[in-house]
């Protein structure tokens, strides 16, 4: 690790102690040329699959893009942040678990509906309607009885 003001190499740790989120571990260390103190930070590294879209292209996993599209359709709904982040954490579980260097994206598609029917119906079927690509009013129709009928079982 080369400091930050003189550039050299050597340095010693002072102290180590876990992050408040739990995920890093935070290291205050000493240049042993220069004497001054810096911090860094230790992460685990998340390697990610590459998401395979309907049309054949690839991207990179984006958490944003699924944050997004949650919270579009939870708009408006008495559903919290945080319960909306556990959604995209779950998601993104999903993904690292996902045994392959290529995740389908209606594997992500399919979890996001998953969590949301969970939490929220109608959540559940906004998301569902863009997803799904919902023709006429009859295939809106046909999701919504699956909804009503699972609910009341």
């Amino acid at each position: 690790m080369k400091c930050p003001f003189c550039g050299n190499a050597e340095n010693k740790v002072i102290d180590s102690r876990i992050s408040k989120d739990g995920k890093a571990i935070r290291r205050r260390r000493e240049c042993l040329a220069c004497e001054k103190r810096f911090t860094t930070y230790e992460y685990v590294e998340d390697i990610l699959p590459m998401v395979v879209k309907k049309d054949g292209r690839r991207e990179a996993f984006d958490r944003i893009k699924i944050r997004n599209g949650v919270m579009k359709a939870c708009e408006k709904r008495p559903i919290s942040m945080e319960e909306m982040e556990k959604i995209v954490d779950a998601v993104e579980q999903t993904c690292q678990e996902y045994q392959g260097e290529e995740i389908p994206s209606n594997v992500i598609g399919e979890k996001v509906m998953q969590e949301l029917k969970a939490l929220d119906g109608v959540a559940y079927v906004r998301f569902a309607s863009v997803y799904r690509q919902f023709r006429d009013v009859g295939e809106f129709m046909t999701e919504l009885k699956d909804l009503l009928n699972k609910e009341k079982k």
